[in-house]
């Protein structure tokens, strides 16, 4: 069982993912943005996280970057989920130290299966 941190501005997706976690036998922690999820990281020091691209206030790239500052966040696994697809944006992941970019809609069986191989 690892402890998951899951954020999203969306209710309905933070639920629906929150469920499919616990559903895995994982501990899951929310977030409605990166700067929630920044104080969530510190607080609950999570296993994984799997944040959302674009949330108001702190958007997924820049609480990733942030995290990687924190010494909870220096070699966690980190996962953005996203409707996005533009390169310009993936690069940007890449030079956060994004772990990985997955896309909206999900595949429960694969976020189960990544957290697992991740943590």
């Amino acid at each position: 069982m690892s402890r998951v941190l899951a954020v999203d501005d969306t209710r309905a997706l933070r639920m629906m993912l929150g469920e499919c976690l616990k559903k895995g036998g994982h501990e899951v922690v929310l977030a409605v943005d990166g700067v929630e999820a920044l104080d969530k990281l510190r607080e609950h020091k999570p296993d994984i996280v799997i944040t959302d691209l674009n949330m108001p206030r702190m958007n997924g790239l820049d609480f990733i970057e942030a995290a990687r500052k924190e010494p909870e966040g220096k070699s966690l696994p980190m996962l953005l989920l996203t409707t996005e697809t533009a390169q310009a944006l993936k690069d940007r992941a890449k030079a956060v130290k994004a772990t990985g970019w997955l896309t909206k809609p999900f595949d429960p069986n694969q976020i189960l299966a990544l957290v697992e191989q991740l943590s």
